[in-house]
């Protein structure tokens, strides 16, 4: 019996934000980041023709399926920029957001304030 490679769990960073979440190989890193239940994380269309969820992938293994060359050209694919709804994980990956997801995971992180220890005596 041979296990399926596309159905175990991988490691998803961000790496604008440190946030990770685990992303099996059958779902797209947009699917688990939506998971994160942050707001304001834009989802657009989920099909790959609206590009609203265009992020970087920093290193990691991925599947892709076909993406709106109007949102990614041969050159942003061959740089890794491509749409986080249509890629797969296929090891740990890091993203990096861009485009419109960019302002909204920095909003996020600014949002939440700061821990400070207490102090001692």
């Amino acid at each position: 019996m041979s296990v399926d490679p596309c159905s175990s769990s991988h490691r998803v960073t961000i790496a604008d934000t440190g946030e990770a979440y685990a992303c099996n190989g059958t779902e797209t890193v947009l699917v688990g980041l939506a998971r994160l239940g942050k707001r304001g994380i834009p989802v657009g269309c989920r099909g790959g023709g609206c590009g609203v969820c265009k992020v970087e992938v920093v290193s990691g293994e991925y599947r892709k399926r076909v993406m709106s060359r109007t949102h990614v050209n041969a050159d942003d694919e061959a740089c890794h920029r491509v749409l986080a709804c249509c890629i797969y994980p296929s090891s740990d990956v890091v993203v990096r957001a861009i485009g419109p997801m960019q302002k909204t995971l920095h909003r996020s992180v600014a949002a939440v304030p700061p821990t400070i220890p207490p102090e001692t005596s």
